[in-house]
């Protein structure tokens, strides 16, 4: 069975589910730069496969996915100065980590899947 819209993807789902857990994480952060770039960045993942999605094209759906991938990445990477700045505890920089971590996964499991297909 073909996927008829973005929303049934399982990379999108878990990514609208860090951007929401970001949000969540990080709502009552005075640093308002930080807070502003690591939702951003979590927003774009799923942003990005969505669009991607819809170009019906599958080198543009690949070539977004890699994006999303890199804004996956970003996340990733200032969860780590959240746990050195003392922002977040080991715990709940962890849990987010490790949805970042099963995310960009899925992420490059599609684009695989994709590449070897005629989507």
């Amino acid at each position: 069975m073909r996927i008829q819209k973005f929303e049934e993807l399982i990379a999108w789902q878990k990514a609208q589910d860090i951007a929401v857990d970001v949000y969540e994480s990080f709502k009552e952060l005075k640093d308002w730069s930080f807070k502003d770039q690591i939702g951003r960045a979590a927003v774009s993942i799923s942003n990005n496969i969505a669009e991607g999605f819809d170009r019906q094209s599958n080198k543009e759906f690949i070539r977004f996915l890699y994006i999303s991938l890199g804004s996956t990445s970003e996340v990733k990477s200032m969860l780590y100065l959240a746990k050195r700045l003392d922002y977040l505890n080991t715990t709940d920089v962890d849990k987010l980590q490790a949805q970042s971590i099963e995310v960009s996964k899925i992420i490059t499991g599609l684009i695989k899947s994709l590449q070897s297909s005629n989507y």
